[in-house]
């Protein structure tokens, strides 16, 4: 495959996001993740890099050291940036003080770390993502939103957002992330990709036209999966699990839902407790750290398997995780659907100049 240059990533976790980006025919040279697990999951899998991935705090990392660390030197610059930095400061708590409301908290998120190598670096296009409650109106995502897009104009780039639903791109899983792409001012800014899926399982679906969506049954069709010592589901809850119908979750056990011994008070419990998968549909979001009752739980009543995880999000049958069961599960629940990120880089590039 002809490559369309080097590409830098930052927040790299397992390299969900950098599978894309190599499937659409860039070459990631440096990575930047501080999680050990996935480090090492990237270094299993990724040997082709030039470099090792660089396991350090971002704040730590000049953006020098990250150019070097790809082979670029003097004036010579990336071709693309990509990154979804953590989203966890973006909650409701913490932001009753006034400097947090305005977004200036030093320690509130690491986007600022993402636009400073943005700044630094001036790569010749960039892709960020995030949690789509980044862009939810309220005190705890706006201030910080509005302080991402204007460091991303102030270092000089065009850019657009959008919310993209994984299974409007062929990918098992019901995934909605924000995407944030742009190009330096005076370029052509390229648009989001076109759904490619949609289907009438659910009115929400942004899929109009297109496939109809892949559903996890097809996703999981073939898998080799041996069964796991963690995956059966017991405590207080797990023996209500056998009776919930595919697709459906602890509302099963209400009164309003015509149980003739209701478990649970209507609208009790978070929508995942006790959600069971429907091999018809495409999968709910995967959770990275659930509950021992949150779903979604595979439709013989049990946990989800590697093997199936990995297929609901689009990796490899090939690709190995490091690290025990928990953190697994981190990896893929923090990342990116590989197929998704290279539809949304393949659009792109497509449209560059």
């Amino acid at each position: 495959m002809t490559s369309h240059g080097i590409a830098i990533s930052l927040f790299s976790g397992a390299g969900g996001l950098d599978l894309g980006v190599e499937a659409a025919g860039y070459e990631v040279r440096a990575a930047v993740e501080h999680n050990a697990d996935a480090v090492a999951t990237m270094e299993k899998n990724f040997t082709h890099l030039q470099t090792e991935v660089i396991q350090r705090d971002i704040l730590e990392v000049p953006t020098k050291e990250l150019l070097r660390a790809a082979g670029l030197k003097g004036e010579e610059r990336p071709d693309l940036l990509v990154g979804g930095p953590p989203c966890t400061p973006f909650s409701k708590s913490g932001f009753w003080l006034e400097y947090k409301r305005k977004g200036l908290d030093p320690g509130a998120s690491l986007l600022q770390s993402y636009t400073r190598v943005l700044r630094e670096a001036k790569p010749r296009a960039f892709v960020l993502e995030n949690v789509y409650a980044l862009t939810f109106n309220n005190k705890a995502s706006r201030p910080a939103y509005e302080r991402l897009l204007k460091e991303i104009d102030d270092a000089g780039y065009r850019f657009e957002t959008k919310v993209l639903n994984a299974a409007d791109y062929g990918v098992p899983q019901s995934r909605p992330r924000l995407f944030v792409i742009g190009v330096p001012k005076g370029k052509k800014l390229p648009l989001h990709p076109e759904p490619t899926h949609g289907g009438k399982w659910e009115r929400r679906s942004t899929g109009a036209t297109g496939q109809p969506h892949v559903t996890v049954g097809q996703a999981l069709e073939g898998v080799s999966a041996d069964p796991e010592p963690s995956e059966t589901v017991g405590g207080k809850y797990g023996h209500l699990l056998p009776e919930i119908p595919p697709g459906e979750n602890y509302l099963h056990y209400t009164e309003e839902r015509g149980h003739e011994n209701p478990e649970f008070k209507w609208r009790s419990k978070y929508w995942s407790f006790l959600l069971k998968l429907d091999p018809d549909r495409p999968s709910p979001t995967i959770q990275a750290q659930p509950g021992p009752y949150i779903g979604p739980f595979h439709w013989e009543n049990r946990r989800l398997r590697v093997p199936e995880m990995k297929r609901i999000f689009t990796f490899p049958d090939e690709f190995e995780f490091v690290g025990k069961r928990a953190s697994v599960q981190a990896q893929l629940g923090n990342c990116v659907p590989p197929l998704l990120a290279e539809k949304v880089i393949r659009a792109m590039t497509e449209q560059m100049d």
